[in-house]
């Protein structure tokens, strides 16, 4: 993966169905990146996972392979 964004799409869809129309995108806010991740709303209780630790190891595996870039995960139905 080649940004932080490809790669927060590419984990995304990895977990949820096909039919959630899975889409990320971003925008900057005073240098913080604002990664938007939107889904059908069947869909987003399966990204939060129960008392959000799916969305909790989405946000350290973002840490991990991109430490030097300042972001905010942010969820949308």
């Amino acid at each position: 993966m080649s940004t932080i964004i490809q790669t927060c799409e590419y984990i995304v869809k990895a977990i949820l169905p096909e039919n959630a129309n899975v889409s990320v995108t971003s925008r900057d806010d005073n240098g913080t990146m604002i990664i938007s991740v939107s889904a059908l709303p069947e869909f987003i209780g399966q990204l939060i996972g129960k008392e959000g630790k799916v969305i909790k190891s989405l946000r350290t595996l973002l840490n991990l392979a991109y430490p030097d870039i300042r972001y905010m995960l942010e969820i949308k139905e």
